[in-house]
């Protein structure tokens, strides 16, 4: 199989006619990073049957157990063979560069989404074969990179409150936040207009290039946000199937089921108020420091600290002093996330980031930051900023001087003691924490820091 620069193996099953166009072509103002598919057609039938060997290479990797001789199991829940052992010479480390891959949870969440999305591939290439680009899009997104902090917070949450290092379908669950993460991140590239996600067409930006290379009939913006829409939904749906067929007891999952439906409730009330800010602010007398705080916790803390942790700590049955410990811990690391995420919308390297520079800017994110800086700034440039944040046409020019605004108003070291204190206050938690597991608390020390000090 043909592997694109990412590494990433591209375009399943590959005789299928979906017309992409050849790797690397200029689509309008994008590169699509696609391979050119053979036309030739396929029944249903035979593209079911070629699902299975049409994963991408990254998914081939074992998950690795905790050993002295670094054993490899190449199993996951979702999985039909059997577990295989292999033998390694590879140490298995206390310690890792990234705290999400201490125990190789990473590879063993990667490993949970693709085994997952694989039978979920074969289930729409039964229906039919003109669902390949779906297949492929889904999968090249969901496996193609992210920081997998959610799982990671959820698998070590479940550690914390005595949960088992071999249980697979603990891993499962933390998984399933990440396709939830993924359906989010679908929609709110639509809701934004992104062209990019981590320096490849946002998926809305992708099916529309699609319907041009194609020359369907129809609007192809139109087509493009339709097929997003409905991909965010198809992967909001999954997230609940693997959450709740994780291979967990039943009343495990009953346990948690409550918090992630609330999760998920929270993620969308969020992004509604994040949406409303730049529209109505100025009808809501809440000062806007106050309101762009409230988008934080909602859109960004709770999902992506807070309930994750909680929910892991259900399905290991934690007591209610580590559920509100994980709370206390959860909701300033959430923040102080967040914040960071702000200043690097603004000030970050496209090249490590995978967004333009200050992309929150042309979005007109009405964030913490921008909140800080208009409240600093004279009457005439806060009105500047305000004016021009978000507006169409806004070019580079234009994004330099809202940036030189917001760094002249002293708002990004405001920010930056903002993340300072919050990171004090999560650790003191922490230590405060009944957490059974000294690695789980370890672990939860590092990823404090890998949340707050991150440069993507």
């Amino acid at each position: 199989m043909e592997t694109a620069r990412s590494g990433r193996v591209l375009g399943v099953p590959r005789a299928i006619p979906v017309g992409y166009p050849p790797f690397g072509q200029a689509v309008g103002q994008l590169s699509i990073c696609w391979d050119t598919c053979v036309d030739t057609q396929v029944s249903a039938e035979e593209a079911h049957g070629r699902a299975a060997d049409a994963r991408p290479a990254r998914c081939s990797y074992p998950a690795r157990t905790s050993g002295a001789t670094g054993a490899l199991r190449f199993w996951s829940p979702y999985r039909s063979e059997s577990p295989v052992s292999i033998t390694s010479s590879v140490p298995s480390p206390t310690s890792v560069g990234n705290p999400v891959d201490e125990e190789w949870l990473r590879e063993r969440v990667d490993q949970a989404l693709c085994d997952f999305v694989g039978d979920q591939e074969r289930t729409l290439l039964a229906i039919s074969p003109q669902l390949s680009p779906v297949c492929t899009t889904v999968r090249d997104f969901v496996t193609g990179g992210g920081k997998r902090l959610r799982a990671a917070f959820c698998y070590w949450g479940w550690r914390g409150a005595g949960g088992s290092p071999d249980e697979p379908g603990a891993v499962a669950a933390a998984a399933a936040l990440e396709l939830l993460q993924a359906s989010a991140l679908v929609h709110d590239d639509l809701m934004d207009r992104s062209d990019t996600r981590r320096g490849l067409p946002s998926v809305h930006r992708r099916f529309e290039a699609l319907h041009d290379a194609e020359g369907w009939r129809g609007d192809a913006g139109q087509y493009g946000g339709a097929t997003a829409i409905l991909v965010g939904d198809l992967l909001l749906v999954w997230c609940d199937a693997l959450f709740g067929d994780s291979g967990l007891p039943r009343d495990a999952v009953r346990r948690a089921k409550p918090l992630f439906d609330l999760m998920r409730t929270e993620v969308m009330a969020g992004q509604y108020l994040d949406m409303l800010e730049p529209a109505a602010a100025w009808t809501e007398p809440t000062p806007p420091v106050e309101r762009a705080r409230t988008v934080i916790h909602y859109k960004s803390a709770k999902y992506t600290v807070q309930r994750p942790l909680q929910i892991g700590g259900l399905l290991a049955d934690a007591p209610a002093e580590l559920v509100a410990a994980y709370e206390s811990f959860g909701l300033p690391l959430g923040e102080a996330f967040q914040l960071r995420d702000d200043l690097l919308g603004v000030y970050g390297d496209p090249a490590v980031t995978g967004k333009p520079a200050g992309d929150d800017l042309r979005e007109g994110k009405r964030t913490l930051l921008i909140a800080e800086a208009s409240a600093a700034l004279g009457a005439a440039d806060a009105r500047f900023l305000d004016d021009h944040l978000g507006a169409p046409g806004l070019d580079a020019t234009g994004v330099e001087r809202l940036r030189d605004l917001v760094t002249r108003s002293g708002a990004p070291a405001r920010v930056e003691a903002r993340i300072a204190a919050l990171r004090a206050d999560a650790l003191t938690a922490l230590a405060a924490a009944p957490i059974a597991d000294p690695t789980a608390r370890a672990v939860l020390h590092r990823l404090t820091d890998a949340a707050t000090a991150r440069r993507h």
